[in-house]
Parts: structure tokens; C-alpha cells; sequence
């Protein structure tokens, strides 16, 4: 049977369409992937200078909202209705420059972890960049649901007038664990194994280690 033109076109049409969902349907943009890797070698070394380098029971004081965990997008997802990741990941950004500026700033010019550290912020200011860039200026105009927009505004408020109720504190290594942990989840496209599917978004590594012949277990950098 031969076929007309104008179907040929239309098959044509719907073929490359086919073929282009997996791209379109992606919610981290390629280009991504690399500053994110580059920012993950860097945490892979995050025991030793964000735990081995600091007293025992060290802290620092945060925001609440700085305390951003894989439970937080957890409940974010379910409390708004289509919720985008690219939201959540402008979010991450956010949440995160705040927390690498205030582990720097309560370190001495000759911390042994001071280098370390500003080296994990310029990596992640390099993704970050990248990330502006993938995507069109009006992205970021856009309102924000109001959910995220709360939390937004507690994370953009100035320090001098944030609520003693709204500060908490927490570790540098915490601190960089759950940067590290929700890294993978938002941005999973970039650390999927071609062998099996990782839920990054599930519980830790780290948590399910403990039930583990591996008591000392700790999620690793994804290759």
C-alpha cells in the first residue's frame, strides 16, 4: 500500500516526537550533569574535613529552613498538587548557598577545612550558574507556590530579624550530608546507574547501612 505524502509527514512527525520525550519529559537538563558531578567528587572527601576537622558535637547556628532534608521534599510533593522538581530545584540552591556561606564564615583564615570548603561553594556556585543558564529568564520570574514562597521569604530574610524560635543548629557534616542526600534526589537524571534505578529520594544510604553487616556505612559519591 502506498502512502501519501501527507501521512508519511504525519508519522514522520509523530516518530520524532517518540523520540524526543525521554528529553522533554527530563527534568534536569543535560548540561547539568557535569558541574554536578564535579561538585559530587568534591563531597565524596566530606567525612573527613566536615566531621574529622571539627570538636566533637560541633554545630552552627542555621535557619530552620536550612535544615533541608529528603523528608522536606517528601512532604512538599505531597502537600502541593503537581508540584515541579525544576521549583524544587531553585530552592536547593537557595537552601544551600545559604549553608556553605555560614560554614565558611565561622571558620578561622587557617582552618585545616577552610580550603576544602570554599572549594565545595565555588564548585556549587558553578553549577548553579549552569543551571541559570539551561533554562529562559522567564523561569524565574514565575510565581512560586505558596509553600515555597513561605519558605523562601524565611530563607532571604535578613539575620538581625529572624525569629530566636526560627534558628536551629546542626553540624557542618549534617549540613553537607543533606546537601549531598537531596543533590541526588533532584537531580537524580545525572547519577541513575544504567544497571539498576536508585531511589535517591527514599531513605539514606547512610539509614539503611545501619541495618547492615556495615555499621560504619555512609552514602557514597555516585559514579
Amino acid at each position: 500500500m502506498i502512502q501519501s505524502p501527507i501521512s508519511l509527514f504525519l508519522l514522520g512527525g509523530l516518530l520524532a516526537l517518540y523520540l524526543m520525550a525521554p528529553v522533554l519529559m527530563a527534568s534536569t537538563p543535560a548540561s547539568m550533569c557535569t558541574p554536578l558531578k564535579t561538585l559530587n567528587d568534591s563531597l565524596s572527601h566530606r567525612r573527613r574535613y566536615m566531621k574529622h576537622n571539627f570538636p566533637i558535637n560541633y554545630s552552627i547556628r542555621v535557619y530552620h529552613e536550612e535544615i533541608f532534608k529528603l523528608s522536606n521534599i517528601s512532604r512538599m510533593r505531597l502537600k502541593v498538587d503537581g508540584l515541579d522538581d525544576l521549583v524544587l530545584q531553585r530552592l536547593w540552591f537557595q537552601v544551600n548557598q545559604g549553608v556553605l556561606k555560614k560554614i565558611i564564615r565561622v571558620m578561622p583564615e587557617r582552618h585545616p577545612s577552610r580550603s576544602y570548603t570554599a572549594e565545595v561553594e565555588r564548585r556549587f556556585r558553578d553549577a548553579e550558574g549552569v543551571f541559570v543558564q539551561s533554562h529562559p529568564a522567564e523561569v524565574f520570574q514565575q510565581e512560586l507556590p505558596e509553600t515555597v514562597q513561605d519558605i523562601w521569604d524565611q530563607l532571604t530574610e535578613e539575620s538581625d530579624r529572624v525569629l530566636e524560635s526560627n534558628w536551629r543548629f546542626a553540624s557542618p557534616k549534617s549540613l553537607v550530608d543533606n546537601l549531598c542526600h537531596t543533590m541526588y534526589c533532584l537531580f537524580s537524571e545525572c547519577f541513575s546507574s544504567t544497571e539498576a534505578q536508585q531511589d535517591y529520594c527514599g531513605v539514606p544510604h547512610s539509614k539503611r547501612g545501619k541495618k547492615t553487616s556495615n555499621p560504619k556505612a555512609e552514602m557514597e559519591p555516585v559514579e
